[in-house]
């Protein structure tokens, strides 16, 4: 059973091995929703991300015995690291099996933290269907990183630390994957204050838990494709979906593009760098009226390596027409660049990238088309530029963008 009691006694024991992640007020999202919006920055947590909590919680109540055998566990990223630091703590060998998919940057980490790394299938379903085939072969306790009690009354910690801060929390937010951090805080929240609802947030790809309440229990996708990694779970735990069906409120789906979106924000306006799956309940706040509310979205975690991280930020420049391209056709004489340029910058458009390219037709003085790429302050103004580019005669075309 989840007990008021245990969710202190994890709240107590997590303190040994994590960093405090006090709430931080955004007076962005504050403006852009009408209510008061705090956030939790599990992404600055020990292993960047909450898992660790209730890998810890886990690992401190096993016996003596269970953690001499070695521990194994699977995960996309989040989860192992957890697992490995935990593990390291209490001097216990641990493998760690993982999609192979899994970023790079979680490998790695996982592996710094004196674990063994076995990658194996496509998703996290995979990976965990071989770690409890080589636990029943060599004996290894596996510690699974959502369907279990003590794990879930770790994750809880985030809840018992937010209603701590913020006593008057009417909304708190939680990335869904497996279901182990909804679980958690949605159980310990309701016994603290009732009135709180819990939002649990899924990727629309990946949407296990929509799927179960749906169907009364948990059911298994076909599959779970979407850039929030960390989430991408087929089917939710069968233990602890009994609990999230009787506390949480509700579950919101997001797009993959609506996570792009929400990256840029918190790198602009709080310099934090957010995993995809961390930017679920960033993602979800316009879905909900939250005018004279105060909630909190759970930032799960920050591990994301700098190729995906560029990725991103290209896309959400071009998403928000921060940055476009156009091709006009020019006839092939002395001037023309020049004038192209100085309507741009008339326009305070900033040029990027130029390509010049002589050979779209045979007919070199009718026409030679000029690609530019260029950024700007969003679409009011990119729509001023593509005017002012019409007005003096040279007919853009706008194309799709590329950085590289």
């Amino acid at each position: 059973m989840l007990t008021l009691e245990k969710f202190e006694q994890a709240s107590e024991l997590v303190k040994n091995i994590t960093n405090p992640t006090k709430l931080v007020y955004s007076e962005f999202l504050s403006q852009e929703t009408g209510g008061r919006i705090y956030l939790k920055p599990e992404n600055m947590q020990k292993t960047g991300a909450y898992k660790v909590r209730g890998a810890y919680y886990k690992i401190s109540m096993m016996s003596e015995e269970a953690r001499r055998n070695g521990l194994i566990t699977a995960s996309a990223g989040n989860h192992a690291q957890g697992v490995a630091y935990a593990a390291q703590k209490f001097g216990c060998k641990v493998v760690i099996v993982m999609p192979t998919v899994t970023p790079w940057i979680k490998v790695n980490r996982t592996k710094k933290y004196g674990a063994e790394v076995i990658l194996h299938g496509e998703v996290y379903d995979d990976a965990c269907e071989y770690a409890l085939k080589l636990a029943e072969e060599k004996g290894y306790t596996f510690v699974h990183p959502f369907d279990d009690e003590d794990v879930v009354t770790g994750q809880g910690s985030i809840a018992m630390e937010i209603v701590q801060e913020l006593p008057t929390v009417d909304y708190i937010l939680a990335p869904v994957g497996g279901g182990g951090l909804i679980t958690g805080v949605a159980v310990l929240a309701k016994m603290l204050n009732p009135k709180i609802q819990i939002i649990g947030v899924e990727p629309s790809q990946a949407a296990s838990m929509t799927a179960a309440l749906a169907a009364g229990e948990p059911v298994s996708l076909d599959s779970a494709n979407t850039i929030a990694d960390g989430t991408a779970v087929k089917r939710v735990g069968e233990k602890i979906f009994p609990y999230a069906k009787e506390n949480v409120e509700r579950v919101l789906t997001v797009e993959d593009d609506e996570l792009i979106g929400a990256f840029l924000d918190l790198v602009e306006n709080h310099k934090m760098v957010v995993e995809n799956s961390g930017l679920l309940t960033v993602a979800a706040l316009k879905q909900l009226d939250l005018r004279g509310k105060k909630a909190v979205a759970i930032l799960s975690g920050g591990n994301m390596d700098v190729i995906t991280m560029s990725s991103i930020v290209q896309h959400g420049l071009i998403q928000r027409d921060r940055i476009f391209s156009v091709s006009v056709l020019l006839p092939d004489k002395p001037g023309e660049l020049v004038r192209v340029a100085a309507t741009i910058a008339d326009a305070q458009g900033n040029v990027i990238k130029l390509e010049h390219n002589q050979f779209v037709s045979t007919n070199r003085n009718a026409a030679v088309e000029l690609r530019i790429t260029m950024e700007a302050f969003g679409t009011d103004h990119k729509n001023e530029i593509m005017k002012a580019l019409e007005d003096e005669g040279f007919r853009p075309r706008e194309i799709g963008a590329k950085l590289y």
